[in-house]
């Protein structure tokens, strides 16, 4: 698994004007939770130990001259380094897990616009009324600049607040919608 760095900001709207961007039409569901284990036995009761919940998740994205991709990933931790492993599937493989994730789904669009040698991701989601913004570093402590067309509609940091995090949002959005 290779680190994944990202702060991410939640907005109060999509931000106006929005910079021109490259736009993906996203479709992403979470297949049931995993959880990986340690061998050890340091409890004394000879059982497996939780150290914690993988992610997986299938993704598919349309990109805006229609071609469509697919995709599995696996990620595990929280917060603003967490590890990712991704891969491309076929849209037959997507088919058959796709159903798997009922109940834990989103949708949204995503605009990525390049500032720099960083790219930004706008993230308007359709079923639940939220905008984030989130941006890949290649350290922990590599500096984020924050574009001025971003600035005025930040209204805070959500790195760290697990409420943000796409697949529990993507629970949420499936309880509501019964996605």
């Amino acid at each position: 698994m290779a680190a994944e760095i990202e702060r991410v900001y939640l907005l109060r709207a999509l931000p106006t004007p929005l910079p021109r961007g490259e736009v993906w039409r996203i479709d992403q569901g979470y297949l049931p939770l995993q959880s990986q284990v340690i061998d050890g036995n340091s409890h004394g009761s000879g059982a497996p130990i939780p150290s914690h919940q993988l992610e997986g998740r299938l993704r598919r994205i349309t990109h805006s001259d229609g071609s469509v991709e697919h995709i599995h990933t696996i990620k595990s931790g929280v917060g603003l380094v967490r590890q990712e492993t991704e891969r491309s599937i076929d849209a037959e493989t997507f088919a058959r897990e796709w159903p798997r994730t009922v109940g834990r789904r989103l949708e949204k669009v995503r605009t990525r616009i390049s500032v720099g040698d960083r790219v930004w991701e706008i993230d308007q989601f359709t079923h639940i009324p939220l905008v984030l913004a989130e941006c890949e570093l290649p350290s922990t402590d590599a500096p984020l600049d924050i574009p001025d067309w971003l600035a005025p509609f930040i209204v805070r940091e959500v790195t760290e607040e697990p409420a943000f995090r796409n697949a529990e949002l993507a629970l949420r959005s499936g309880l509501l919608t019964g996605q």
